[in-house]
C-alpha cells in the first residue's frame, strides 16, 4: 500500500503544534473551524508557519457561508494567497462554485497560477457540485493539486464507495483526499474500501471555559476548541498498521 498523508486541520498555532506532535505529515491552518473554516489572521499564518518543521496549508476563504464571492472578495483572496506565499506556506485550500452549483473555472485558475509553486487543494465546496463526474473534472482543469472530499455523503466512511468512483474517474490526474467524519476507529476501513492515499481530520476536543455567567449571555457563544494531541496518535497508530 502506498504511504498514507495524514493532515490534521488546525485552528490555531496550538493546534497546529499539537498536530506535529502527534504525527501528523501536514497542517491545514484556518479559523473558525464550526462555519467550516475561514482564513485564519496573518500572525497566525506567519507563526505556525515559522514554528512547524511539517508543510503548513492555508485555508483561503474570506467569510463563512457559500463559495460564491464578489469581485471584492476574489481580490481578498488573491491578496491572502499572495501574503501566504511570502510567508513560504507549501499550499493553499480554497473552493469556488458558482449559482448553478459548477466549479468557478475562470476565479480558481486564476488563483491556482497565482499560488503557483504551493500546491492548492480544492476544499469541500466540492461537496455542494451539481454533478460530481463533471466537476472533478473542471477542477483537475483548473491545475489544482486535490480535491478535499467526503464523497458527497455526509461523511466520509459513508462516502467510501463514492471517493473510490472518484479515484477511478481521476485516474493519477489529481489526488483523492478524504475528510469529514474520520475518527480513529473508521480510517483505516475508508482507505482499505476507497483506496485514498490522503485523509483529513482535525481531532478536535472542546476547551474548558472559566467565564462566568450572570444569565445574560449564551455560553455557547464562547466554546472553542483545538486539535487533541492524542486523538492525532491514535490516527497515526491506525494508519500505521496498515
Amino acid at each position: 500500500m502506498a504511504e498514507i498523508v495524514f493532515e490534521v486541520c488546525a485552528n490555531s498555532l496550538q493546534s497546529a503544534m499539537n498536530a506535529e506532535e502527534g504525527g501528523a505529515h501536514r497542517v491545514e491552518l484556518c479559523a473558525d473551524l464550526p462555519a467550516g473554516g475561514i482564513t485564519p489572521s496573518a500572525a497566525t499564518i506567519m507563526k505556525t508557519i515559522k514554528t512547524l518543521r511539517i508543510p503548513v496549508f492555508a485555508m483561503i476563504r474570506p467569510r463563512p457561508g457559500n463559495f460564491m464571492y464578489n469581485d471584492f472578495e476574489f481580490e481578498i483572496m488573491k491578496e491572502d494567497i499572495a501574503f501566504t506565499k511570502r510567508c513560504g506556506a507549501k499550499g493553499v485550500v480554497f473552493g469556488l462554485l458558482t449559482e448553478k452549483g459548477k466549479i468557478d473555472m475562470l476565479h480558481c485558475t486564476k488563483l491556482v497560477k497565482q499560488a503557483y509553486p504551493m500546491e492548492c487543494t480544492f476544499h469541500m465546496a466540492f461537496d455542494r457540485v451539481a454533478d460530481m463526474n463533471s466537476a472533478l473534472e473542471e477542477v483537475i482543469k483548473t491545475g489544482a493539486h486535490r480535491i478535499l472530499t467526503s464523497g458527497l455523503s455526509d461523511n466520509a466512511f459513508e462516502g467510501k464507495h463514492t471517493l473510490k468512483k472518484l479515484i477511478e474517474q481521476a485516474a493519477g490526474r489529481i489526488i483523492i483526499m478524504a475528510g469529514k467524519g474520520l475518527t480513529p476507529s473508521n480510517v483505516a476501513d475508508v482507505i482499505k474500501q476507497s483506496g485514498v492515499n490522503e485523509v483529513h481530520a482535525s481531532c478536535s476536543a472542546e476547551i474548558p471555559d472559566n467565564f462566568i455567567n450572570h444569565g445574560n449571555t449564551k455560553e455557547n457563544l464562547f466554546k472553542n476548541t483545538i486539535t487533541n494531541l492524542e486523538t492525532v496518535k491514535k490516527f497515526r497508530e491506525a494508519i500505521d498498521k496498515l
